[in-house]
């Protein structure tokens, strides 16, 4: 079942158990882990292993308390293994396809030969017994344990990665809940205030020497590929507030200047950028050139005051835009996930 994503305005509310941080460092050669990397957890989730109830996490979207609940979860045993955030990500899309993110008791005539859990582990498979795979934090541990043993997996896209510890028979159905499962695992780090170190930074991959995502291509429509190559092509040019080029741009003087390649005449301030065209429901629904419309230094979610535009993504799927920032900064991609929590609109230009 599609599930469309809301905006994604302000951070998840979770119930604090101490109120002192808990910072975890565990050894485990068994994962391929640093000893020397750790992250900071608050409100402190329970240890490995351990069985506890879980903080309570509102619904998200069209995602409820429980399911948003299993997903944490899944963030919390990640980043208590050390396991970088991106196979996070993965685990959270790989539950979302085989179990919508419910804990799946055995379901008669429907079920898939034993599967359980949120992951559809299999006793008979060597996943465990019943009761352990029907124990969540259980059920996530076994899956970073096989993920990391997987050759290569952080390079890989998410849906490879998946299906190399998942064996599907549907390898590809992971890919459709990338964009999702970011989402909610940046909400979920952030309202847990998961902090990781040696895990270069957020996890994100680092940009190349032309300044663009790995594995980056540009949109194949002709339109498009216009708007977002002029976009990209100011990278590095100076924020002046009020300029529309071509030495140097504000946040809305760069959308018109770009989509002014591609045909379309879009007007020039925020105030007016963020109606025009169609709206656009949710950041997985997006296509390159769309507007991301946040509050800025002077707007609020209702009143967006500054905008970036939507390129495209890396080789493994995570989104990017491209933005003018402020005074003092040049025109730069940045990762979407850093706008994730605070987009008040998408708007996807229109002749």
């Amino acid at each position: 079942m599609s599930r469309p994503w809301a905006f994604l305005a302000g951070g998840l509310a979770v119930v604090v158990l101490a109120p002192l941080a808990l910072i975890v460092f565990v050894a485990l050669a068994l994962l391929g882990a640093s000893p020397a990397m750790g992250c900071t957890i608050n409100p402190p989730s329970v240890s490995p292993g351990a069985s506890a109830a879980p903080p309570e996490w509102p619904g998200r979207g069209s995602w409820t308390s429980e399911q948003v609940g299993n997903a944490a979860v899944i963030v919390s045993v990640g980043a208590e293994l050390h396991v970088p955030r991106y196979g996070w990500e993965i685990a959270a899309a790989t539950a979302m396809q085989e179990s919508s993110l419910r804990n799946l008791g055995h379901l008669g005539a429907d079920n898939d030969h034993d599967s359980l859990g949120l992951f559809q582990q299999r006793p008979s498979q060597g996943w465990g017994t019943s009761e352990q795979i029907l124990d969540p934090r259980y059920a996530a541990r076994k899956f970073y344990e096989r993920l990391v043993k997987v050759d290569g997996w952080r390079a890989m896209p998410l849906t490879q990665a998946a299906q190399a510890v998942q064996r599907s028979a549907f390898p590809d159905a992971y890919a459709r809940w990338q964009p999702e499962a970011q989402q909610l695992v940046a909400l979920i780090s952030d309202g847990m205030n998961i902090v990781c170190t040696s895990d270069g930074g957020e996890g994100l991959p680092s940009l190349d020497d032309a300044g663009l995502p790995d594995g980056f291509l540009l949109p194949s429509d002709p339109q498009l590929r216009a708007v977002v190559a002029f976009a990209l092509g100011q990278r590095g040019k100076p924020y002046v507030w009020g300029a529309e080029g071509p030495d140097s741009y504000d946040c809305s003087g760069l959308m018109m200047a770009a989509w002014a390649k591609g045909g379309v005449q879009i007007p020039r301030v925020t105030a007016d950028q963020v109606h025009t065209g169609a709206a656009v429901p949710s950041l997985a629904a997006m296509q390159p050139g769309d507007l991301i419309f946040i509050p800025g230094s002077d707007g609020t979610m209702t009143r967006p005051g500054h905008v970036g535009m939507y390129i495209g993504v890396d080789r493994r799927g995570r989104q990017y835009l491209v933005q003018a920032p402020k005074t003092g900064d040049v025109v730069k991609v940045v990762a979407v996930s850093k706008w994730s929590r605070q987009v008040a609109a998408i708007r996807r230009p229109t002749p």
